[in-house]
């Protein structure tokens, strides 16, 4: 059975170890095969609670503080993936080869919404690129096609036409295979509750979250730009990139600022969500602006 909020490893027991962590690796932090835990090292993460309890996933409702509730009966086991497309090597995963296959790491990244709000996240999970590799991508892979869970008998909010069904995300290969995009499979160091996107979701965090889609069914590597289910809802509102801009204002509200959840004072938002110099060079050259 998937765990509950209350059954998950104690924040003050995470924190500790992430401390004595820290201090036996010290200046070797960040210094490894992928190193972006540099990039939030002075982030104090948000409590479980708050990770747990506010959500956005309209899957459930576009109520954020009753997804969890609405999730609990949610199954994600058992559970498989497939990687299918434009790869010399397709191949459906059940879950728990995924685990046993690639090794998990923990990462804590910054989450910023469009609606302006921000949390801090310890997840757990692997390089979406080790995940790709292993099917072989051809040259004609161009963007990656991610397709959520469909199953409105548990998702009671997909039984409205609030948007298209199943939910569909899109990446372009090179974002795909960055580093910083993550497979996410836990969170606080255990399984992802149900209303995080159990059992596996995407963090791509220097994007807006509506680009780290959950309950990832099926991954699709194509050639030609896929059709997301916001850019058939609301194209000029959610753009294919969805890069955190603070000089690109949402049509109906600013994007300069934002209010990190358990927090009361707003912040300035930071390009790309921080972490400009990781990823800005994806983007040499493009109006982003246009791109947005």
């Amino acid at each position: 059975m998937h765990p509950r909020p209350s059954e998950i490893t104690p924040e003050r027991v995470w924190r500790e170890r992430r401390h004595l962590l820290a201090a036996g690796l010290g200046a070797a932090a960040g210094l490894g095969r992928h190193g972006p835990a540099a990039a939030v090292a002075e982030d104090r993460p948000n409590t479980l609670e708050q990770i747990s309890r506010y959500n956005n996933y309209y899957e459930f409702s576009n109520n954020k503080e009753v997804i969890w509730k609405l999730a609990e009966d949610f199954k994600p086991s058992p559970w498989t993936l497939t990687i299918e497309g434009e790869v010399g090597k397709p191949r459906t995963w059940e879950i728990e080869d995924l685990l046993k296959r690639f090794a998990q790491e923990d990462r804590t990244y910054r989450l910023r919404c469009v609606e302006g709000w921000s949390m801090v996240i310890p997840w757990r999970g692997f390089g979406l690129a080790d995940l790709l590799k292993e099917s072989q991508p051809t040259s004609r892979a161009k963007f990656v096609e991610f397709v959520s869970v469909l199953r409105p008998q548990e998702m009671i909010g997909q039984r409205l036409a609030t948007l298209p069904w199943p939910y569909t995300e899109g990446l372009r290969i090179d974002e795909a295979m960055h580093p910083l995009t993550l497979v996410v499979t836990g969170v606080y160091g255990q399984p992802l509750p149900n209303q995080n996107g159990a059992p596996l979701r995407l963090a791509v965090p220097w994007k807006y979250g509506f680009k780290s889609i959950k309950a990832i069914t099926r991954v699709r590597l194509v050639e030609t730009q896929p059709v997301t289910s916001w850019t058939q809802a609301a194209a000029s509102e959610y753009g294919f990139y969805a890069n955190v801009n603070p000089e690109v204002a949402h049509p109906r509200w600013s994007q300069r600022r934002e209010v990190r959840i358990g927090e009361l004072a707003k912040q300035a938002t930071l390009p790309f969500n921080g972490y400009a110099s990781q990823v800005a060079s994806l983007y040499t050259g493009m109006d982003l602006q246009r791109h947005f």
